[in-house]
This record gives C-alpha cells, sequence and structure tokens, in this order.
C-alpha cells in the first residue's frame, strides 16, 4: 500500500507569555496582601500537581521564596489523586521528574495518601482533604486553567479541581467522581470547593494559564473568597488560548505519545475532538477524526495509559509501555473506565497506518488527510499530508517548512520516534 507524502507545517499564533515568572509570582502574591492574613512561623501546603505544566518548578520555587519572604514556613504536597497508582512515594517521584525537587525549590515535601474528612456538602457528599495540608495553618493551590477533558461549565480543570481531586488523593477523587453520576460536575465541584475554602485554611490560589506554544502565558493570584468568578474568567482566557490542529476534518490522527503530564485524558480531548464520546465528536464538535493512532506513551506517564481508549489503533509499544494496574486505578477513579480500553495494535507503524487508512471510508491513494502531531501538548509543528496543501498555502495562520516527503520507514517498518 502507498501512502501520502507528508509535509511539516507550521501554526503561527498570536501567544502573549510571561518573560520573568519570578517577578511576575512576586507581583501577584503582593497584591493579595497576605500579611495581613497570617503570621511569621505559620506552616504552607502547596500543591504540585502531575500535569506537565510548563516552568512548574520555577512557578514553584518563586512561590516558595515569597511565602518565605512573609515569614511563613512552606511545605510541598503532591496533589493528583489516584496518579501514580495511588501510592505515596509514586506521586512524590512524579513531581521530582518535574524538576520539583526540595533542593530545588527550598521546601520539603510531604507525601501521604492518608485523607481527613472535612465534612460534607448540603447533598450529603463527604469531603475529604490531604492530611498534611489539612494540619498546615494554610495552605496555597496552585494549578493550571483550561478546559476540562469530559465536562463543560463555567468552571472546569483549574483551581477547584485542584482542592477536589488533587488534594482529595485518591479517597476524594473516586468519590467525587462517583458522585458526580448523580450531581452535575458544577454542583460537585462548586459545593466541595466552598467546604474546602471554609474549613481547610486555604490562603490562596496561584491561577496558570498557558499560551498555544505551551508557554507560561499568564500568572494570577487569587484571594480564596474570590476563587469561582477568577477561575471564571481564566477559563475564558484560556479557551482562548488553548492550542488546536488547524483543520477541522482528519482521517487519521498519528500522535507519536500520550500520557498523564500532556493530558489528565493522555491526549486533550478538547484538541482530538472526543470530549464527549471516546471514538468520534459530537455533531457540533470539532475537529472530526475519523481514526487516531497513538505510538507511545511519555517517560514522565511513568506507564499510566489512561485516554489510550480514545485511539482505534496503537503501536504495540504503546501497549507494552502500559502499566496496566496504574492505568485501569487511574480511569476506574475517573468513572472512565473505557479511557484504558486497549486499541486494535499492531507490530509495526507501517502496518498500523495501513489497518487504519483501511477504515476511513472512500479515499483515492495519496487523496487521505492524515496529521502527525508530537503530543496534544506542542502543536506549533505538524506533519500534515499533500491533501491538506491547497488550505494551507490559502492560509496566512499556517506556512510549510518542509516539502512533502514520503513518511520515513526503516527496515523494520517503523517511523522516528519523534519528527
Amino acid at each position: 500500500m502507498s501512502f501520502p507524502n507528508m509535509m511539516r507545517i507550521r501554526q503561527h499564533f498570536d501567544a502573549p507569555t510571561v518573560e520573568d515568572i519570578p517577578e511576575s509570582v512576586r507581583e501577584e502574591v503582593s497584591r493579595l496582601n497576605l500579611v495581613t492574613r497570617v503570621e511569621p512561623g505559620q506552616s504552607v501546603a502547596v500543591s504540585v500537581g502531575s500535569r506537565g505544566i510548563n516552568n512548574i518548578a520555577l512557578i514553584t520555587k518563586s512561590l516558595v521564596e515569597e511565602l518565605k519572604n512573609l515569614g511563613l514556613e512552606p511545605f510541598l504536597v503532591p496533589a493528583m489523586g489516584s496518579h501514580g497508582g495511588g501510592i505515596a512515594e509514586a506521586q512524590r517521584e512524579i513531581i521530582e521528574g518535574y524538576g520539583v525537587t526540595e533542593e530545588y525549590v527550598g521546601a520539603p515535601i510531604k507525601a501521604s495518601m492518608e485523607t481527613v474528612q472535612v465534612g460534607q456538602t448540603e447533598d450529603g457528599v463527604p469531603v475529604f482533604f490531604d492530611k498534611y495540608a489539612f494540619e498546615a495553618d494554610h495552605v496555597a493551590v496552585v494549578g493550571r486553567i483550561k478546559p476540562h477533558t469530559d465536562f463543560v461549565g463555567e468552571i472546569e480543570s483549574g483551581l477547584h479541581k485542584m482542592m477536589l481531586i488533587g488534594l482529595g488523593k485518591h479517597k476524594g477523587a473516586a468519590l467525587y467522581h462517583q458522585a458526580i453520576v448523580h450531581y452535575s460536575f458544577d454542583r460537585i465541584i462548586r459545593s466541595v470547593g466552598q467546604q474546602v475554602i471554609e474549613k481547610c485554611g486555604v490562603l490562596l490560589g496561584l491561577g496558570i494559564v498557558e499560551n498555544q506554544y505551551d508557554q507560561t502565558a499568564l500568572l494570577k493570584g487569587v484571594a480564596p473568597e474570590e476563587f469561582v468568578e477568577r477561575e471564571k474568567e481564566l477559563l475564558v482566557i484560556a479557551k482562548k488560548w488553548m492550542p488546536r490542529l488547524p483543520f477541522d476534518h482528519v482521517d487519521l490522527l498519528i500522535v507519536d505519545e500520550i500520557g498523564k503530564n500532556i493530558s489528565g485524558a493522555g491526549m486533550d480531548t478538547n484538541v482530538v475532538g472526543r470530549k464527549f464520546h471516546d471514538n468520534h465528536a459530537a455533531e457540533k464538535e470539532y475537529p472530526k477524526v475519523t481514526r487516531i493512532l497513538v505510538r507511545g506513551l511519555t517517560p514522565e506517564t511513568h506507564g499510566n495509559a489512561s485516554g489510550i481508549g480514545t485511539a482505534e489503533y496503537a503501536h504495540r509499544r504503546a501497549v507494552d509501555e502500559m502499566d496496566r494496574e496504574i492505568t485501569y486505578i487511574n480511569c476506574m477513579t475517573g468513572n472512565h473506565p473505557s479511557g484504558a480500553h486497549i486499541p486494535l495494535y499492531f507490530d509495526t507503524d507501517q502496518t498500523c497506518i495501513e489497518k487504519a487508512l483501511q477504515t476511513v471510508g472512500l479515499r483515492e491513494p495519496g487523496e487521505e488527510k492524515i496529521l502527525r502531531i508530537r503530543n496534544t501538548l506542542d502543536l506549533g509543528e505538524l506533519l500534515a499530508s499533500e491533501a491538506y496543501r491547497s488550505e494551507v498555502e490559502a492560509r496566512e495562520d499556517l506556512s510549510i517548512v518542509e516539502e512533502a516527503a514520503p513518511m520515513p520507514f526503516d527496515t523494520s517498518g517503523d517511523l522516528p520516534l519523534h519528527f
């Protein structure tokens, strides 16, 4: 079977960036006037999640330094629900893998899966919170604001989710995802979040918004009484700045890597058009991607292949890299067991692509619309089949940086791991 030639294209985004992260953190903390809310010597638990947030080590270090300047004694708490298989030491290793180490940040890490029940919502849903964070005098909630991969609302993924799912640990995360079956996502996230703010000593939030190139675009300090309104505002900005595929219709999307450091769903469903259904787009959802092929997992995901079930096809390498126990725990905790379903998989890229193209519909050879991306965070440059050439040449936001060439299969039938 012959395959279409692929050209490297570049997306041109109007992407704001934070030039001086320590100074931006300093300004945001100063603006909150925390000196009126704290006393020297008090402890502060600083949340650190499992996502691959750009500059997260520097952002955390800068916040720790500002808290120390207030006379406080900060420490770090891994805040990632059931990630790392729900094992405290594995969660510690995850944040250290992002450079968030005690030595670099200048604060100890306290990792535990123990929780404290701090209350319950008006619906009777128990509220659980990390034991170390609850015992601290204050809590600083740090999180990236972005559209959620499953739910739609005025508040999606960000500070509230970090309070509920991250600091709720495995026990809280599992409970809240089950509660969402009976109550709305919005109701649970607001009611549990309010309980946490009232009873767990939340001192501030630090919201992070990234641009289309996965760069830090905005840092926003948030007082606890403003979490709801500020997060709603930041989500609007995040949706505007989030990366996207450049085309609305794709026959085959080849994804080099998925992982929890990329998205909670392994690959961002907002990007691939699978937010509401695992294997097809909703009626008014774009892009419309007919088939997805996953080639591998990121090293940072530590075998967690959550979201692989969103793809129809996979390279055997991705399946072999999968830690089933960790993946199953995470998908069951999130009440999304189909996220762990194993796609059809084959031994080589050549076979995977051939089989996938046999199921995209009536296409003449060379007319297939194929995109290849590194992952759903890194969309600045991607490979596109020649079927997209006329559209690329007609658009000012796209340019060809390398002319079309045959897919570079090696003698085994595999492509390079990355392009």
